[in-house]
């Protein structure tokens, strides 16, 4: 750390612990994390999109917007390793789908977009399209699906994550988050195939946990810890992992199950201590 600032609390859990600061993500990026000493982002900023944060205002100009996430961009860069891994997960919305890809393309001047993974909120398979598959008996229709009213637009059920490195050339523990052979005769058969475990690819299906109150989702936006998780392990090996906008900390929760440390930044004084609950 750069400074001698105390945090609002850590949380310790085996050999790490998670360490949360009430403050702007600008300032602690800047000021409570020295250069180049973080593993792995994995964060979703507001979108902008007018949903009802307590105490930040999700209704900027475009460019006011932008010009924001490109500096938190700028000083993530300055605390990423240079074999780091920074997750961003971003949406859009029915009316304005450039929302996501407006953010890549600011962060495009500081880092390279080494893949862009599509979190598959809800998905619809049909029987007949998947031809004989043992383990699939009828059509299914699985996930979390909030029907949209509208002739125009199609349900969203799907949002972007972007794997932005600085060079493009980090190596990855794909088969970390791997699925097994559907075909198992492809074992062995091909050279690179030497055990049941394959790579998932770019499509990840995380679905949201089941919310029956409101006071069950004290935070209006919110990703799974599935989510960071699976970010993190295909990173690979890690020792710090960071999440400048920690909201509930489900990334908090993902690096205390995978026994990493943890940094957040939130300037939500409620939202903080849900997430500190969550670890307690």
């Amino acid at each position: 750390m750069q400074n001698h600032e105390t945090p609002y609390r850590v949380i310790p859990y085996g050999s790490s612990a998670a360490t949360f600061y009430l403050k702007d993500c600008l300032a602690g990026l800047n000021e409570n994390l020295e250069e180049k000493s973080v593993d792995v982002v994995v964060t979703s900023p507001p979108y902008n999109i007018g949903i009802n944060y307590s105490r930040y205002r999700d209704s900027l100009p475009r460019q006011e917007y932008l010009a924001w996430l490109e500096d938190i961009g700028q000083s993530v860069k300055r605390v990423l390793a240079e074999d780091g891994s920074f997750f961003l997960n971003v949406g859009n919305k029915p009316k304005d789908q450039w929302i996501a890809w407006d953010v890549a393309c600011v962060l495009r001047r500081h880092f390279v977009l080494q893949n862009v993974i599509h979190w598959v909120k809800s998905i619809a398979i049909s029987k007949k399209d998947v031809g004989n598959y043992p383990n699939i008996a009828g059509d299914i229709a699985v996930g979390h699906f909030k029907p949209i009213v509208s002739s125009r637009f199609l349900n969203d059920c799907q949002e972007y994550i972007f794997h932005f490195t600085k060079n493009g050339d980090v190596r990855l523990d794909k088969l970390a988050v791997g699925i097994p052979y559907q075909d198992k005769t492809n074992i062995g058969r091909w050279k690179a195939a030497k055990e049941d475990r394959r790579d998932r690819g770019n499509t990840w299906f995380i679905p949201y946990e089941t919310v029956r109150s409101r006071k069950d989702r004290p935070h209006p936006a919110t990703f799974p810890v599935m989510l960071p998780e699976m970010c993190i392990k295909l990173h690979g090996k890690a020792r710090l992992a960071v999440d400048p906008f920690a909201g509930i900390g489900s990334t908090a929760v993902a690096c205390r199950n995978l026994g990493i440390a943890f940094v957040g930044f939130e300037i939500d004084r409620e939202y903080l201590d849900a997430a500190i609950l969550r670890l307690l």
